[in-house]
């Protein structure tokens, strides 16, 4: 096995099962000796001999969000605008957020309480018991065509989820046992009613869901089909021989193709699944060191050299993202779940874990994947646009941090004052952006990202005060420090989304031959960025911010508001807003908020997860940048650093955009060491706890960061630069198939004092290592050899 990873721990525990999918289904393997029978508790140990167990595989559906909280309309805060910004301005953001929660408390009692999204839940647990049970207990789990195994002694399952099928398989060679399906020995926060139907050469588990309201689920069917010799038993089937099961979960509604109709051939069905997910998987690879013959690998190590894990937990994080992208983008768990009371429902958070879930897909060659994401927003614009009328009075969207079945504003309070956050639709409006940059495809561009972006900078054309500022405003989940709130003026993160938009829309409409004038206005009315008394590039503005780079911002005085809300929704400004003064990149005004540098998020450093925000062209704020990384990573090496691993996500891909090659190796070690499980290399959301995939697409994602580093003007050359962070622990290397904005770069190999690259351009690309430059034309492929002072061409080579 080339790609993929061997464990000898049996676990009756779902967090630490082997996972495989086809991002509309999903299984979680797992079991061997005594984790047994299911549904009981088991722990994690290395399984030797003996002892009660099975073998089990519990059962998703990425539709599967069980119908527990009724969506509400948003409350309607917008004629309270003018208040809450007058105690906003006045600090007092505390009494800010509670009204918040008061107004919308007093609209509807379902707001009494903390509402939360719907979560994503299993539909039922298969499990296998062999009729003997002794000997070693091993586990494989191949990246390459998602095939999961089980042995135990002479009792082996094997196990795959069909992406042509979309079924999952299981085949139990060997002596036979018993087949039971059942739901998850949990109870769910609502009733469900559960029938069972047992058959010849068949299992079926039916759920049917009391669901008030329009638009939800259901209920689901789980329906197996046995092949082999099995009979009826009271709980199940009794399988005498080889047994194949094709199992799958059907949400109430759909119409899938019967499943009598699938072949009933293992190898076949592996066969025609392999060449869909091999592919993907294939499109890119990443090697760090030298090539060596490696052995049987397990854990996250392998036992191999400096890079190996690095590299080895590439591949495990780019597996688990393909196996849970389908119709719909990874949850907080992917696809997969085995409880009804996963953390934070195991939705789609948007203000950083799906961000971060889905940043490795483009770069590392599968932008395609990118759908599912655009699909589930633009399937949730009403609901967008419904938030921004009532929460503000805008037009244009506002999307909420928490969604699952729908995109309504449901979930705040007085200390997550989470309807504070208007960033949400800027930062996915950049993956949109990002999606046309990474492909070329203009029909794209003008169908699907023109229409987000203009509708998220609609809001911002009548959110914004007539000074230009954001208030309310919000950094995710940090608190200014000294502060008794999250609520503030001015964050960072915001500005910066807003800037990052803005600045995209200009381009698009330089690409597609559209005015261009009405967004430039905009940009000239926000906040400049702000640098803190000691230094570091400062989380939150304050009300009273200079233009980017330092200078004032051009027509700040008086500017008025193109758009339907004249001085921002609602009208309010802050005190002395006409010819405040800037503090620009300089220097700190009395009574700005002071930061927090010991917190999981890294908001203000946006500018540089993406496309460099050009003010960073000053020194001094490059510098502040610098600095803000650093005061960052020296909590991160502490000890109360342990939770919410995307965090480092943040700073490897800001230190990788500045340079920083150790800082952005650190950032890669922490996430290994700390947020990998050696039984199933699944990350995790805190140090050994929580399964969550948001690191299995970041840390890729912050590996090529730092092999390449791309930007893409709307005319021009673009610019991609090999290797920006490449740090001393990775001398030798090699990458295929990274996917950058205008073109691929097809390989990528390194040694000290020798680069070799093949590019592929769509659009003009300036290519560069060090001081070191070469030009690639749209349409060309180049192999490049940079050695010494000199580029040379070589176009000659053999690519």
């Amino acid at each position: 096995m080339d790609h993929g990873f061997v464990s000898r721990h049996a676990t009756g525990d779902w967090e630490r099962a082997l996972i495989t999918g086809n991002g509309r289904q999903g299984a979680l393997v797992y079991g061997g000796p005594g984790r047994g029978p299911a549904g009981t508790p088991g722990g994690s140990s290395e399984g030797t001999s003996g002892g009660p167990g099975d073998f089990r595989v519990t059962l998703s559906h990425e539709r599967l969000f069980l119908p527990v909280t009724e969506p509400l309309p948003p409350p309607s805060t917008a004629s309270a605008l003018p208040g809450l910004r007058a105690s906003l301005y006045g600090g007092r953001f505390r009494e800010a957020a509670e009204r918040v929660v008061e107004l919308a408390a007093g609209e509807h009692p379902g707001y009494a309480a903390t509402r939360w999204i719907d979560p994503l839940v299993p539909s039922a647990t298969l499990a296998f018991t062999p009729a003997s049970t002794s000997g070693d207990y091993r586990r494989t789990c191949d990246f390459a065509t998602g095939l999961v195994t089980q042995e135990w002694g002479e009792a082996r399952q094997e196990v795959f989820v069909s992406r042509p099928a979309d079924v999952a398989v299981i085949r139990h060679p060997g002596s036979g046992g018993s087949l039971r399906l059942a739901p998850i020995e949990e109870e769910p926060p609502v009733p469900i009613r559960f029938t069972r139907v047992i058959g010849p050469g068949r299992l079926v588990l039916e759920a049917e869901f009391s669901t008030p309201w329009p638009g939800a689920i259901r209920g689901y069917t789980v329906e197996c089909r046995v092949l082999g010799d099995s009979e009826p038993i009271a709980d199940g089937l009794a399988v005498d021989g080889e047994a194949l099961v094709l199992a799958r979960t059907v949400i109430h509604g759909s119409r899938p193709d019967p499943i009598e109709e699938i072949t009933p051939d293992f190898d076949l069905l592996l066969r025609e699944h392999t060449t869909v997910h091999g592919e993907l998987f294939a499109r890119s690879s990443i090697r760090l060191g030298r090539r060596t013959e490696a052995p049987e690998a397990e854990g996250v190590s392998g036992g191999g050299g400096r890079g190996e894990a690095a590299e080895r937990l590439v591949e495990a994080g780019r597996y688990a993202v393909i196996c849970s992208s389908g119709e719909l983008p990874p949850t907080l768990q992917g696809v997969w779940s085995g409880t009804y009371s996963p953390p934070w429902c195991s939705g789609f958070t948007l203000d950083g874990n799906l961000a971060s879930a889905v940043a490795g897909l483009a770069v590392t060659g599968t932008p395609e994947l990118m759908t599912p994401v655009f699909d589930l927003l633009d399937g949730k614009m009403a609901d967008f646009r419904e938030n921004a009328r009532r929460l503000y009075g805008c037009r244009g969207i506002l999307v909420p941090a928490h969604m699952s079945t729908h995109g309504l504003h449901n979930h705040f309070g007085p200390v997550w004052c989470l309807t504070f956050w208007t960033a949400g639709a800027g930062w996915l409006a950049r993956l949109y952006y990002d999606h046309y940059a990474h492909t070329g495809d203009l029909a794209f561009l003008r169908d699907r990202a023109w229409p987000f972006m203009t509708e998220t900078a609609l809001f911002y054309e009548d959110f914004l005060t007539r000074s230009g500022d954001f208030v309310p405003s919000y950094s995710p989940e940090n608190t200014p420090a000294g502060g008794d709130s999250q609520a503030c003026v001015n964050a960072t993160m915001d500005v910066a989304v807003a800037r990052d938009v803005l600045g995209n829309l200009v381009h698009a409409c330089e690409v597609l031959g559209l005015e261009d004038a009405r967004w430039r206005r905009l940009l000239t009315r926000l906040p400049g960025y702000r640098v803190a008394p000691t230094g570091e590039l400062a989380e939150w503005i304050g009300a009273g911010g200079a233009g980017a780079g330092g200078a004032e911002r051009p027509g700040a005085e008086g500017s008025g508001s193109t758009g339907a809300g004249g001085a921002g929704a609602g009208g309010a400004e802050r005190p002395g807003a006409e010819g405040s003064g800037s503090t620009g990149a300089g220097g700190a005004g009395a009574g700005e908020p002071g930061d927090n540098h010991a917190h999981r998020h890294a908001s203000h450093l946006y500018p540089f997860w993406y496309e460099r925000d050009p003010a960073f062209a000053d020194p001094r704020l490059e510098a502040a940048a610098v600095l803000a990384v650093r005061r960052r990573m020296e909590w991160w090496r502490g000890a109360g650093s342990d939770e919410m691993a995307f965090g480092l996500v943040q700073l490897g891909l800001a230190a990788a955009a500045l340079g920083l090659a150790e800082e952005a190796h650190e950032t890669v070690t922490l996430l290994a060491t700390r947020y990998w499980r050696e039984e199933n290399l699944v990350s995790t959301h805190n140090r050994d706890a929580i399964f969550n995939v948001d690191v299995c697409g970041g840390l890729p994602a912050v590996v090529a960061a730092m092999l390449v580093r791309s930007s893409l003007p709307a005319s021009g050359y673009g610019r991609l630069d090999l290797l920006p962070a490449l740090p001393r622990e990775w001398p030798y290397g090699e990458a295929r198939g990274l996917v950058v904005r205008g073109g691929t770069v097809d390989r990528l190999t390194w040694e000290p004092g020798r680069v070799e690259a093949v590019i592929t351009a769509w659009a003009p690309l300036l290519v560069t290592w060090g001081a070191q430059r070469a030009r690639v034309l749209p349409g060309e492929t180049v192999p490049l050899t940079f050695v010494g002072l000199d580029a040379k061409l070589t176009r000659e080579s053999k690519v």
